[in-house]
């Protein structure tokens, strides 16, 4: 499995406070059968984000892992103004592993009238949107819909494994199966914060996505289509067969 989304290095953001405690979650990871995880710390008014930072970070905790994990970077890009006109001029700062591929996270208190321009402005530039953790999000969580016209627009959505598998709540829960049952669903990833709480483990939500909507959605969903990210190639698997709850 491969996990896209993941704070897992210590001291950038809200994620990781420790080597310790990211030591802890890259153990929880490996031994949950994710092979590789793309660190992606915040890039937001809040947490400024420097690649080279990101990359010298990255080389810090291979030298501590050697090859136990693969890793490659990326961020959780905020939609501001500032961002998207960098990232405009330097894609390649801001995607998944320098490629098409961005992870992009929207504001619970508010959603842009012109947000369909500023998905248009991304796309011309050659990245792709994956919107992450919709299912979370207290505005689309009262308009899912929403999300599926970004869809139709060429976006793409990461939904949280945890929120599968209950612990954001029986909201997100539900919104979370009606994503996939509405074909809007191309990717788990474990948006991991630390080794208690919100944890690296991507195997509980792809077995509770198996039982209910088959094998084949669920190994789309945390290995084919994140390997198809990492590597800045086609999904192979964008349109996902709704099914009865």
């Amino acid at each position: 499995m491969i996990d896209i989304h993941c704070h897992i290095l210590p001291g950038l953001d809200d994620g990781s406070k420790s080597w310790e405690t990211t030591l802890d979650m890259c153990r929880l990871a490996v031994n949950d059968g994710i092979t590789d995880i793309v660190a992606t710390p915040h890039a937001n008014e809040t947490y400024s984000y420097s690649r080279d930072r990101v990359r010298e970070v990255v080389s810090e905790l291979h030298s501590k892992i050697g090859d136990q994990l693969g890793l490659s970077i990326g961020c959780d890009f905020h939609l501001s103004y500032e961002n998207i006109e960098d990232a405009i001029v330097h894609p390649r700062r801001y995607t998944i592993a320098a490629t098409g591929y961005l992870l992009v996270e929207l504001s619970d208190f508010g959603i842009p009238p012109q947000i369909d321009e500023r998905f248009f402005r991304l796309q011309s530039a050659g990245m792709t949107p994956i919107i992450t953790h919709p299912e979370r999000n207290a505005i689309l969580q009262r308009q899912p819909e929403q999300v599926l016209d970004w869809v139709e627009i060429g976006c793409l959505v990461q939904v949280t494994a945890s929120a599968i598998t209950g612990f954001w709540g029986d909201v997100a829960r539900r919104i979370s199966l009606w994503l996939l049952q509405h074909n809007a669903v191309h990717v788990l990833a474990t948006d991991a914060h630390d080794d208690k709480q919100r944890r690296p483990i991507l195997s509980e939500a792809r077995d509770s996505v198996a039982k209910r909507f088959g094998p084949d959605l669920a190994r789309a969903l945390v290995q084919d289509n994140p390997e198809a990210i990492v590597t800045g190639r086609p999904l192979s698997s964008l349109s996902i067969p709704p099914r009865a709850s």
